[in-house]
């Protein structure tokens, strides 16, 4: 007689759409609970494909961005006490989840329209990579305080998630996929989707806002269990 591993009690992938944008905080809070409750699931035979999906929080911002207390202090009214204060509570909550923010007072929010048009790329051309390549922008940009609209970082973070350099230069240089981003907007608009991150499971299930991994696993855990 052999052993034999148990097996899980259920086998279960679940589809998720992560629209997020690459300069939003608590989408790198949010994909960090979810990553985290997706490991802690692992054993129970739940897994998820993520596809990684276009949201801009500052379409219309200038070319060379905006500092981010004069930013935040515009959208939201907060003062820079209130600004330094939130930056803290993020950067916690991001270190909870493993990731190393280093948002300051002369930290810059960009434009991210270049940075979807690759992250669709990078969909199309090697969904594995994907993620791979929105976690090398969240690093370019909160950890590293990079220009994400610099074509130079940009190709920089698609060969650090494992995609060739050059065409991703091509895909800069060329515009492609811009329609497509707009579409892809457009889309989760009109969907009811007005802030991020919105996690949507199995095209009918939200979860809405940087939640810790607990909420994400439980909820993933029901929505399995419903089949």
């Amino acid at each position: 007689m052999t052993d034999t591993a148990p097996t899980p009690a259920r086998s279960k992938t679940l589809k998720i759409d992560f629209v997020s944008d690459v300069v939003c905080p608590w989408c790198v809070v949010g994909l960090g609970g979810l990553e985290t409750a997706l490991e802690r699931l692992e054993p129970e035979g739940i897994a998820a494909d993520i596809a990684f999906q276009s949201f801009e929080l500052n379409p219309q911002i200038a070319p060379e961005g905006e500092n981010i207390v004069e930013h935040i202090g515009r959208k939201y009214g907060s003062t820079p006490e209130q600004s330094a204060a939130n930056r803290a509570m993020i950067k916690a909550r991001a270190a909870e989840v493993g990731f190393d923010m280093r948002m300051g007072p002369d930290s810059r929010i960009w434009n991210t329209f270049d940075a979807h048009r690759l992250l669709h790329w990078a969909r199309e051309a090697a969904p594995d990579r994907q993620k791979a390549l929105k976690h090398a922008l969240f690093t370019a940009h909160f950890t590293d305080n990079k220009n994400i609209t610099d074509a130079g970082v940009l190709t920089q973070a698609a060969q650090d998630a494992g995609l060739d350099r050059a065409e991703a230069a091509e895909v800069l240089a060329s515009g492609r996929y811009a329609q497509a981003v707009r579409q892809a907007e457009d889309l989760w608009r009109s969907r009811g989707i007005t802030s991020v991150p919105a996690v949507v499971v199995q095209d009918k299930y939200l979860i809405s806002g940087g939640q810790p991994p607990e909420v994400f696993e439980q909820a993933l855990r029901r929505i399995a269990d419903e089949g």
